[in-house]
């Protein structure tokens, strides 16, 4: 099964570090964040990629192109005259990937309909490129199975994080109170399985995959929420992507679910 990641929007919200490179490509603890996602994935078995770029996506392209020779040891040998490479170790991960312009402006639903010759026939994982999580992948799958609709998304909670106010018909404030636990909601975090019926959702470049298509899914009872409390992080500004990396550096990032 193909893992479909969305990687081709521009990152405005943390354009100090996306104006040189696309946001799936900051890093976290030295590795994209891209790169984080696709171990997620690879650990429980997900191998074969299909990334939809868009903004600076030759940077995508250049990095995979590169990948093997930066987790190689390898010697250069020029004393012949002509240069001979041999590798000793390599440190690559077992992966397939297909790294895909899917166009500079086109929308989230847009990105996905292009890469549809690449999925064919049979159902694919999504997520985007910015967020991770310590969601079991495999459950994930098996409960899509299990309900035999067209979509399932991941929806995990995210909690208020200001000050809850009970204000009045005369604009005063009748109460005050800090925020707790019932006062998250539920939201969409990705992660999700689709069958090959969702291209027909999706009409073409400038559809917004989480308006129309998700919407109509929803009239037709064919979607679906796997309901996950764990932990889940999207990087949309420099405040959570330093979250992250402080978690990263002091060995306590929940997402690091695979083994070195």
């Amino acid at each position: 099964m193909k893992v479909v990641i969305l990687a081709g929007g521009y990152g405005t919200r943390i354009s100090e570090e996306s104006k040189f490179k696309p946001k799936p490509m900051i890093d976290i603890g030295g590795k994209p964040i891209l790169w984080h996602i696709m171990k997620e994935y690879s650990h429980y078995g997900f191998n074969e990629f299909v990334v939809c770029a868009g903004y600076k996506q030759h940077i995508i392209k250049q990095w995979f192109a590169d990948y093997f020779l930066r987790n190689s040891d390898i010697t250069f040998d020029f004393t012949s005259g002509r240069e001979e490479m041999t590798i000793h170790d390599q440190h690559c991960e077992p992966w397939k990937v297909t790294v895909v312009d899917t166009g500079l402006n086109t929308m989230t639903g847009g990105r996905i309909k292009r890469i549809q010759k690449y999925i064919g026939d049979e159902p694919f994982m999504m997520t985007y490129g910015d967020a991770v999580c310590d969601v079991d992948i495999s459950e994930l799958y098996e409960f899509h199975k299990k309900h035999g609709k067209i979509a399932t998304l991941t929806a995990t909670m995210l909690e208020q994080s200001k000050g809850v106010l009970n204000i009045g018909g005369d604009n005063a404030v009748k109460s005050f109170r800090e925020k707790n636990v019932s006062d998250s909601a539920p939201i969409n975090a990705g992660y999700m399985v689709l069958n090959p019926e969702i291209f027909d959702y999706i009409e073409g470049d400038s559809t917004i995959f989480e308006q129309a298509p998700l919407e109509k899914l929803v009239e037709q009872n064919q979607l679906m929420s796997f309901v996950y409390k764990g932990f889940w992080q999207c990087m949309d500004t420099s405040r959570e992507k330093d979250i992250l990396e402080k978690l990263w550096e002091t060995g306590q990032a929940p997402w690091k679910v695979w083994n070195d």
